[in-house]
Order: C-alpha cells, then sequence, then structure tokens
C-alpha cells in the first residue's frame, strides 16, 4: 500500500490503465493550460503527495504514447521518489519535438511505478575481480 495525500482537490490519483499496467499514470493539476514549448523543460505538478514504504521507491517514467506521438519524455528518467520524501511529486518533462505541447489540468504526463530497491554497503578496495568485459564500456560489446 503507498498512502496518497491529495494537495489540490482537482488533482487525480495515479491510475493503471489496464489490469497487468506496471506503472500508474499520473496527471498534471494546473491552474491553467501550460505551453511546454519546443526543447523547453518545466517541472509539472500532480498536485500529490505520496509516502513510499521503506525499501521502496517510486520511479516517475515517461509515457510512450507522449514520447512516440509528440517527443514528449520525463527530463531525469526515471526520477525517484525515496521513502522517506513527502513533499509534492512533481515531474519534469522536456519537449524534444518540433511543435509546442500544450498540457492541460488532468492530461496523463508520465507513469510511476513502486519497485523495491536496496541500499548497499561501500567497500574501500585496490583491485576489484578481474570479467571478460574488463574495462570496456560504452559500446564495447557491440551493437
Amino acid at each position: 500500500m503507498v498512502k496518497i495525500k491529495k494537495l489540490n482537490e482537482h488533482a487525480l490519483l495515479p491510475n493503471y490503465g489496464t489490469e497487468r499496467s506496471a506503472g500508474a499514470d499520473l496527471s498534471a493539476c494546473l491552474e491553467e493550460d501550460f505551453l511546454l514549448k519546443a526543447g523547453s523543460y518545466a517541472k509539472i505538478s500532480t498536485g500529490l503527495s505520496i509516502q513510499v514504504p521503506p525499501g521502496y521507491e517510486a520511479q516517475v517514467r515517461p509515457r510512450s504514447g507522449l514520447a512516440a506521438k509528440h517527443g514528449i519524455t520525463v527530463l531525469n528518467s526515471p526520477g525517484t521518489i525515496d521513502s522517506d520524501y513527502r513533499g509534492e511529486v512533481a515531474v519534469l518533462l522536456i519537449n524534444h519535438g518540433e511543435e509546442d505541447f500544450l498540457i492541460h489540468c488532468g492530461d496523463r504526463i508520465a507513469q510511476m511505478v513502486i519497485a523495491r530497491c536496496e541500499q548497499a554497503s561501500f567497500l574501500p578496495t585496490m583491485e576489484l575481480d578481474a570479467t571478460e568485459r574488463g574495462i570496456g564500456g560504452f559500446g564495447s560489446t557491440g551493437v
């Protein structure tokens, strides 16, 4: 269970589009329409705050339809909402499209996935175990 607090009467609760959806849609909560100009980015309010259980995070991800049709995506994708954060959930949207994009209150702008996560302990060392890949990165394993 994830507790959700509406910070605005017009805020919409996250909603799964289908029975097997991994992500619940997040909707914009705006006092007036917002024009996201081509090539620009903005923080868009959802009007919600959430209480993610310890050992979990909420990941804010793009909606594929907005990306495919309009070039709209989440700038810091995936954005992480930590279990101790109680502020408003906002979405950093960027318009990679060629045209300005108008966002209305209630528009589905992103999706949120609740995922298990763990904190690691870090052990300083002078040596790391050898692997076949070694230090090869960024395309070193092929296309």
